[in-house]
């Protein structure tokens, strides 16, 4: 019982991680089921039938708050769910001793650009609404969806920051539209894995403990992610993309760090820099939002007299 229930725990926080950035819940759900001994294709089957449910609820609550793109939804899920059934049929037959660090550094370095960007410049405003063209969001879906299933998570930090760097929606919808569309990636995956292992290693009572947490914080989220601005949430997102995927490296057969005081160093210095990154977003938020007001301020005054006459 206590460990469903420390499921469950675990099932909420990480979508409410997953609904207000985009991306957390498979790789924190994964990271629990390996910690206590699952092999790691019934980890991601477990997490995948979880997540059925979990987006299924969080989609709907994105789309309440207006939260959603579903041009974008589907030009990128349907490709999605195609990746996902092929990740979850290779990882069944296949390890990732070599394909996870390579991953880890792809990411890592999309990290980097997305927490870069959005601290030093902000969210690019020259091209919000210009619409994204099909053929970036189709071979994006497939790429993504086949990460997240071998992986156990990885559709909002493939989908993410590819959406965001575009500069051509608010990250808001960026989110909601990424966690709405991975309800056809995890329905696809699940398919792929329950064809290719069946039932085993799979413990329903885990699902369903991972599926009422998750349940729990979906509207929570979506709510949450229309009062974090976009630039505070970009910095975020590009600190948990490079803090998790420098872990992953630092945990690797390349650099085998992990556990040492090095990697310790190393991921609280990566700790520090996020902070501060944030910290400087929102200092930064709050110039931008005080000179805005007394623009409007400015304006309201001049245009009294012109009203008056």
């Amino acid at each position: 019982m206590r460990k469903l229930v420390l499921l469950a725990v675990v099932g909420l926080a990480a979508q409410l991680v997953d609904g207000s950035l985009g991306m957390a819940y498979g790789v924190t759900s994964t990271t629990l089921l390996l910690a206590i001994g699952t092999n790691p294709a019934a980890a991601s089957a477990t997490v995948h039938l979880a997540e059925i449910g979990t987006t299924l609820a969080s989609g709907v609550s994105h789309w309440r708050f207006g939260n959603v793109d579903w041009r974008v939804v589907r030009r990128v899920g349907v490709p999605g769910a195609i990746g996902a059934f092929l990740g979850a049929t290779f990882l069944a037959n296949l390890s990732l001793d070599v394909a996870a660090p390579v991953m880890s550094a792809i990411l890592l370095t999309l990290g980097l650009y997305i927490l870069v960007r959005f601290t030093v410049k902000g969210l690019r405003k020259d091209r919000l609404g210009q619409p994204l063209r099909k053929r970036f969001l189709a071979p994006l879906g497939l790429f993504a969806g086949f990460v997240d299933a071998t992986g156990g998570g990885g559709w909002g930090p493939v989908g993410t920051p590819a959406l965001l760097a575009s500069g051509r929606m608010e990250p808001r919808k960026v989110i909601g539209s990424i966690d709405t569309s991975e309800f056809l990636v995890s329905i696809a995956a699940s398919l792929g894995f329950l064809l290719a292992l069946g039932s085993a290693g799979i413990d329903v009572a885990w699902v369903l403990a991972l599926l009422i947490g998750g349940v729990i914080a979906a509207p929570i989220a979506a709510w949450l992610v229309r009062l974090i601005p976009p630039r505070i949430l970009g910095s975020a997102v590009g600190g948990v993309i490079v803090l998790t995927n420098t872990r992953t490296l630092l945990r690797s057969d390349w650099l085998n760090l992990g556990g040492t005081t090095t990697a310790a160093l190393v991921l609280g210095f990566v700790a520090l820099v996020w902070a501060a990154a944030v910290a400087w977003s929102v200092r930064a938020y709050r110039r931008e939002a005080s000179a805005e007001a007394a623009e409007a301020e400015l304006e309201a005054l001049t245009a009294q007299p012109a009203a008056t006459h």
